[in-house]
């Protein structure tokens, strides 16, 4: 059925089109309203500058007023401004239009030769005008607060940061409409502050004083609802010690938006406070520049690509221009999973995912063989202590064979360099994941002398660090499903510490050592370590104690300890050790010339001896001989104390320490015969 063009409806308005409109009207009302204040304005004036000259004035003396104030008021855009939004620069505004008004009406009456009716007649038109429009305007947003208020109660908050972050959370907050917040004091780390204010909202003391600061506020009736850090750069054990004493006091702990002067937040939401909050590390400047001439216009292979790790880093490389980013993972999910991420984020930067076991040495050859990556980033394994426990076989062949036969072939293909990232559970071992992942070490280590004592072939780059927040299998995930079931918490020891990062920031510096790795040997202590089989360690700060963190994620949930949700100690598990180390005991810590990154210069050993034995543990990994592979591990890292049950008191001692500076080392068997590797005080550190 046709329809006739005269019966069909009109068509809707463009919603931009309505804005428009409503926004002329509100131009319009405003030049309507300010003609009225100031045609009221200049007779009210002209009476108090000459109160006896008689009340009754000519009706073009009121509109002389209302014609020149919207004359001066137009280079100043009074009629643009906003009144429930009205601020400092809008009343500078109305004050300089204000006197222009009274200017040009004074000589319009001059002009035309009417009286003026006082020498100070055109300054107290200014201030009656700047009075009558100024006055409206506060008026305006004022009534809007209050009708803000009254449709909701305030939270009074108590604001923790610098100066300059806390008057822009106020400022975003009155931007808001003020209605929402009501900030009682700001608690500042410079203790000169005190008994200061800003914004009228004093500054009680230091985030020290906390708790003193809560209960003096309780006891004068303004309990506090929500602590808010306003600066985004305070973390660490201020914000713990925060937290911990707020938890006390029954007050929610907050992170105010990031905020700028120039860009404020149109509404003011707080977000509850990140486990990454907590750690108490500086930020380390990154060579982001290095970074871009390293992987621009390069073929880069990531193994792992759909791990914790591994997806991270190629979310990295990808920001930083490769020509192509190979993917190569044994989980098809996984690798779905971040193809899909990359085609998302980044899809003008070509791809290509591979299904792949690292362990088959044909499939990664013929990987090579076509691809030819320039870069390599090893971060496959096999990293979860107990399983490894239980199918060693499985752990050897992927950690130490596995990475074996990914370096050779990258070598054998014309790589620059390949990145292994490590673990600190490499450093003393006591489960075979630790100890196979150091046989990865020193097969890497063996490589790379090799390459840097010929000036050629591939360099071998390994990045040592502990545990990173919300990886796949790690403790924070398992506590977060923990307590969405009510808990209880499970924790396995209540001394267990271990080392913290977040995994942008963990990626960040694995990239930053792989710019230094890869630079050319100069004469500095750093290059020189690395031609000794140098390490590389991320700077990761303070151990964190488990139960800690454990009692600060039911904090940050909002629950109460023991109360809603309780922790329960399970005993250590196969393999597990009380603390991680970073470096050996007789190994003193050492920084480099890069930010963020020290070395380590662990005992190497032999490319034919490192060789040999790992062709031992692959057959017997192969023929399912995990007594001969635990064997044959033992013979290439010598401090391997294995604690297969668990128990601190049964773990197997280093076996370096009973062995003489002077003595000869461990023996790698292979066929009934000993190959051996000489002991020096350097080679029994690990």
């Amino acid at each position: 059925m046709r329809v006739n063009a005269s019966q069909q409806p009109p068509p809707a308005s463009p919603p931009v089109a309505v804005s428009h409109r409503r926004a002329g009207r509100r131009i319009v009302l405003n030049i309507v309203l300010d003609g009225l204040i100031s045609g009221a304005a200049a007779p009210l004036a002209r009476f108090l500058a000459d109160p006896y000259g008689g009340l009754l004035h000519p009706l073009w003396f009121v509109a002389g007023g209302a014609i020149t104030l919207l004359i001066s008021g137009l280079p100043f855009r009074m009629p643009q401004q906003y009144w429930r939004f009205s601020g400092v620069a809008d009343l500078i505004g109305i004050g300089c239009a204000s006197v222009a008004s009274a200017i040009l009406f004074s000589l319009g009456l001059l002009v035309t030769g009417y009286p003026m009716p006082s020498p100070t007649f055109p300054a107290i038109l200014a201030l009656v005008l700047l009075v009558g429009l100024g006055g409206v305007r506060m008026a305006t947003r004022l009534g809007a607060r209050l009708r803000q208020q009254a449709a909701g109660e305030r939270r009074r908050v108590l604001l923790i940061g610098s100066d300059q972050t806390a008057d822009l959370f106020m400022r975003a907050v009155e931007a808001d409409g003020g209605g929402r917040y009501q900030p009682l004091g700001l608690l500042t780390g410079a203790a000169g502050q005190v008994g200061r204010r800003i914004q009228n909202v004093p500054i009680l003391g230091t985030p020290e004083e906390c708790d003193a600061v809560l209960a003096r506020l309780d006891a004068q009736g303004q309990a506090v609802h929500e602590i808010v850090f306003t600066d985004p750069h305070m973390r660490g054990t201020i914000v713990s010690r925060v937290l911990e004493r707020a938890h006390a006091h029954g007050v929610a702990v907050k992170r105010a938006p990031s905020l700028t002067s120039l860009q404020p937040a149109a509404r003011v939401e707080l977000r509850p406070m990140a486990l990454e909050d907590l750690l108490n590390r500086p930020q380390w400047p990154l060579d982001l520049d290095g970074m871009a001439r390293m992987i621009g216009g390069r073929v880069v292979l990531v193994t792992g690509a759909g791990g914790t790790i591994g997806s991270e880093l190629v979310r990295q490389i990808a920001s930083l221009g490769p020509s192509l980013i190979l993917l190569l993972d044994h989980s098809e999910y996984a690798l779905w999973q971040i193809d899909l991420e990359l085609s998302e984020r980044a899809p003008e930067v070509p791809r290509r995912a591979l299904v792949a076991d690292v362990r088959e040495a044909a499939r990664v050859d013929a990987i090579c063989a076509m691809y030819r990556p320039e870069l390599v980033f090893h971060a496959a394994a096999l990293k979860h202590v107990p399983i490894v426990e239980a199918n060693p076989c499985e752990g050897v062949l992927t950690n130490a064979v596995g990475t074996r036969v990914m370096a050779d072939a990258s070598a054998r293909h014309g790589a620059r360099a390949m990145v292994l990232i490590s673990t600190d559970k490499a450093v003393n071992p006591s489960s075979l994941m630790g100890a196979s992942k150091r046989c990865a070490e020193i097969w890497c280590q063996a490589l790379d002398k090799e390459s840097r004592r010929e000036g050629r072939g591939m360099r071998c780059v390994t990045v040592r660090f502990g545990n990173v927040l919300g990886s796949t299998g790690s403790v924070v995930p398992l506590f977060q499903r923990q307590l969405a079931q009510g808990g209880p918490l499970t924790v396995t020891h209540p001394e267990m510490t271990r080392y913290f990062m977040t995994v942008p920031e963990a990626v960040g510096l694995v990239l930053q050592a792989s710019v230094r790795g890869m630079a050319n040997d100069g004469a500095g202590e750093t290059d020189l370590r690395l031609r000794e089989g140098g390490i590389f360690v991320l700077d990761m700060g303070e151990p964190v104690r488990i139960l800690d963190l454990a009692r600060q994620m039911i904090r940050l949930a909002g629950l109460r300890l023991d109360e809603d949700v309780a922790i329960r100690f399970t005993g250590l598990r196969p393999g597990e050790k009380l603390f991680e180390e970073l470096f050996h005991g007789r190994e003193a810590p050492v920084p480099t010339d890069a930010p963020g990154l020290k070395i380590a210069t662990p005992r190497s050993v032999d490319p034919v001896i490192v060789a040999a034995a790992l062709d031992a543990m692959e057959r017997a990994a192969l023929a399912g001989d995990a007594s001969r592979v635990l064997e044959i591990v033992r013979d290439l890292v010598p401090e391997f104390a294995h604690n297969p049950t668990g128990e601190p008191d049964r773990a197997e001692p280093a076996r370096p320490s009973s062995w003489p500076a002077s003595s000869p080392g461990p023996l790698v068997r292979q066929g009934g015969q000993g190959i051996d590797e000489p002991g020096t005080e350097k080679d029994s550190a690990s």
